[in-house]
């Protein structure tokens, strides 16, 4: 089947470590959501099963299914609880600690407590061949195949289950990983193979090590997973193919995952920014900060001047993840494009406690879906964000997921007593409110890490809150920031989902190719943009997508003589000659003083990277509106308590329809199947013309108006 014939339903599935979202396109544009909790011993088949009662609630035949789009953590997840296969690293004599060794930095300058993260390969599997590569790509030391067949020996006799493969330079000769990968897949046969010039063909020796030695780790977990996946969708009669979701927005094949997982490590993530885009671009919104609260994690990101933000400085296991931002050494190095996302451990399901130094501490750790939060009754007996916003009044007890989830208030109110309340000595609201402002605290930080902290200043965007807890933090938040407008999507717990079918396939290339300007070889790197597009044409051409239907946007990587990083300018043109370079270049100086404030026009300039990423027009349904009523919650009024200053206000609580489009005044709270949105008092809200709950804030923005 060819995506030309997707004119029939396709499926979006968003595993996170709470819940399960899952979305269907009609060809109409019109959309069903389910939402069911995350089944940890298995995940695939929370996706089958859901997708089975899906269908049922909505008699569409499960042959009707064209394609399957799946966002997971189940590679996120390994890497974070060290749970990726046995892996052993293949590298240059001399260089077996690179991994270990890394940069040098770490998160907390001063501390001198700091552990840094285990390497993913342990010393005695980390093994040397002799072979030497000089920088400019000439062979100084010949492959010496006896020393690389001791190292398969130390490889069979460990039981190790993958293998990296990074040889100093060879981003510049490949010649060696290669003909040591052939050897491993001869001498190894069920040991899955990941080669550095496969995975990131770029300089930076530990940035590169690293990144493959990720993609290793990972490679027999999510095949593994694929495979379950692939193999469950045709047990229950579809032969749909399975989509996944890559960091960088894009979409690959389930088989093209398993051989490349470390493209997968924000997968769901990434979707919600997709999927924010778009809107953003509906409502001719061209500068927001996307704010997402789930179950486990709250992520931001910034959409400005209708582009999301991507960035190739990535961390994966950093506590809190920023991205390119200043603070680094604290993960695991991915030198893959992501989009820029700042992620912390505050969901939902963040426990609660008081530590020692009686200070009140909301996450990392979360009750997941099983146990739970307390108020689930499902042996959960520490206290969450959850129970703190159901014992303020914002969440109601009888209608989580449509009322699917029932939630038992006196539970949540006996954990936040006992944990919280009492060892502060403050009464059960206080105490509430209390986790619910540190939870804001703890989350504004990563607004902060994709704003302020590099040069922008949030009150020009808008804040667009989504994820199953987001609509209830993000009016406080956006008051604590400055920002004027808050907007909260349809569907928003289920957003990410439908950002799933809204994202198109793509891939990326690079290369290193070190030269200065003023030598540039237009007909070698035109060379190696055309082997690019061939590559990208080739692969997407294997998955069913149509040459005529592929875009290719080309870019180049600058940066001035003695400087040890460089700036990414995009190339509007297909071929690079001396009047597009004299632009780029110009293009360069700017964006260098847009980024760090000063540029040097009369330095020399150096092309580092050569760049190409391949996209194309998504074919099938893709969601536009939602078509399915769960049915709504019946008006009414009940006593919520917004904080010490406000006190507690009889406020009332309808649905998303209920809600006018002329502004309307809070305390209101709009109750949905799948998020609760929390309008305080001061702020007034509106229903726009496409469904969006839009907040006014009152405070003068540059984005909205007034509303």
């Amino acid at each position: 089947m060819t995506n030309d014939n997707l004119n029939g339903y396709r499926l979006g599935a968003d595993i996170g470590g709470t819940f399960t979202d899952l979305v269907i396109a009609a060809p109409d544009g019109g959309y069903w959501t389910k939402k069911l909790s995350s089944t940890q011993d298995d995940l695939s088949r929370g996706i089958i099963e859901g997708m089975g009662t899906l269908l049922s609630e909505q008699q569409v035949a499960v042959e009707a299914i064209e394609e399957i789009v799946h966002g997971t953590t189940v590679a996120t997840n390994a890497v974070l609880e060290d749970k990726g296969a046995k892996t052993a690293l293949i590298t240059t004599e001399g260089f077996r600690d690179v991994l270990e060794l890394r940069r040098m930095r770490v998160p907390s300058l001063y501390s001198l407590l700091y552990a840094p993260p285990k390497p993913l390969v342990d010393r005695h599997l980390r093994l040397e061949v002799k072979e030497r590569v000089g920088a400019d790509g000439e062979v100084i030391v010949s492959l010496d195949m006896d020393s690389l067949h001791e190292a398969i020996n130390v490889i069979r006799e460990q039981g190790a289950e993958a293998v990296a493969v990074c040889l100093l330079h060879s981003y510049r000769y490949p010649d060696h990983e290669r003909a040591i990968g052939e050897e491993l897949r001869r001498t190894l046969p069920g040991v899955f193979v990941s080669l550095s010039v496969d995975v990131l063909p770029e300089i930076r020796e530990y940035e590169r090590t690293s990144t493959t030695v990720v993609n290793a780790s990972l490679g027999p977990i999510v095949k593994s997973y694929t495979d379950s996946l692939v193999e469950r969708v045709k047990g229950a009669r579809s032969d749909a193919p399975v989509r996944i979701m890559q960091s960088n927005g894009g979409i690959m094949s389930a088989q093209r995952a398993a051989q490349t997982p470390v493209q997968m490590l924000e997968s769901g993530p990434a979707a919600g920014v997709i999927a924010a885009d778009v809107l953003g671009k509906r409502l001719g919104l061209e500068n927001i900060i996307t704010f997402d609260m789930g179950g486990t994690t709250a992520k931001a990101a910034l959409i400005e001047n209708g582009s999301p933000s991507y960035t190739t400085d990535y961390e994966i296991g950093a506590g809190i993840s920023l991205s390119s931002k200043l603070v680094t050494g604290g993960g695991h190095a991915v030198k893959v494009p992501v989009i820029d996302l700042a992620e912390v451990g505050a969901g939902g399901g963040s426990i609660v406690l008081v530590d020692p130094g009686g200070a009140l501490r909301v996450g990392p750790n979360s009750a997941g879906s099983f146990p739970g939060p307390a108020c689930y009754d499902t042996g959960g007996t520490d206290p969450t964000v959850t129970d703190a916003n159901l014992v303020l009044g914002y969440v109601n007890p009888s209608y989580l997921a449509g009322g699917e989830v029932r939630l038992n208030p006196s539970l949540a109110e006996s954990s936040m007593r006992s944990a919280v309340a009492e060892p502060l000595g403050l009464s059960l609201l206080d105490a509430a409110h209390g986790v619910h402002a540190v939870a804001n605290v703890n989350m504004i930080r990563a607004i902060r890490a994709v704003s302020t902290y590099r040069g922008r200043d949030p009150r020009d965007f808008a804040l667009l809150a989504f994820g199953g807890s987001g609509p209830i933090h993000a009016a406080d938040m956006a008051r604590s920031l400055g920002i004027g407008t808050v907007v909260v999507p349809p569907s928003p717990g289920l957003f990410s989902a439908v950002g799933l079918l809204q994202a198109r396939p793509e891939r990326h290339f690079v290369r290193t190719y070190f030269t200065n300007v003023a030598d540039a070889d237009f007909e070698g790197i035109n060379r190696v943009f055309d082997e690019f597009v061939d590559r990208s044409t080739a692969s997407m051409r294997d998955e069913g997508y149509d040459q005529a239907d592929i875009e290719w946007l080309r870019a180049v990587d600058f940066r001035y003589t003695g400087q040890a990083h460089e700036l990414t300018i995009p190339m509007s043109a297909n071929t690079l000659d001396r009047g597009v370079l004299s632009e780029l270049v110009s293009s360069f100086h700017h964006e260098h003083d847009r980024t760090y404030g000063h540029k040097a026009e009369d330095e020399p300039t150096e092309i580092v990277n050569l760049r190409l990423t391949a996209t194309s027009r998504l074919h099938g349904s893709v969601p536009t509106h939602s078509a399915h009523d769960h049915g709504s919650t019946d008006a009414h009024r009940r006593n919520v308590y917004f904080g010490p200053v406000a006190g507690t206000q009889e406020t009332e609580v309808i649905d998303r329809p209920a809600l006018s489009s002329s502004p309307t005044s809070g305390p209101l709270i709009v109750e949905e199947y799948d998020a609760t949105t929390v309008i305080p008092t001061g702020c007034r809200t509106r229903l726009d013309e496409f469904n969006n709950i839009i907040i006014d804030l009152k405070i003068p923005s540059p984005v909205l108006g007034e509303g």
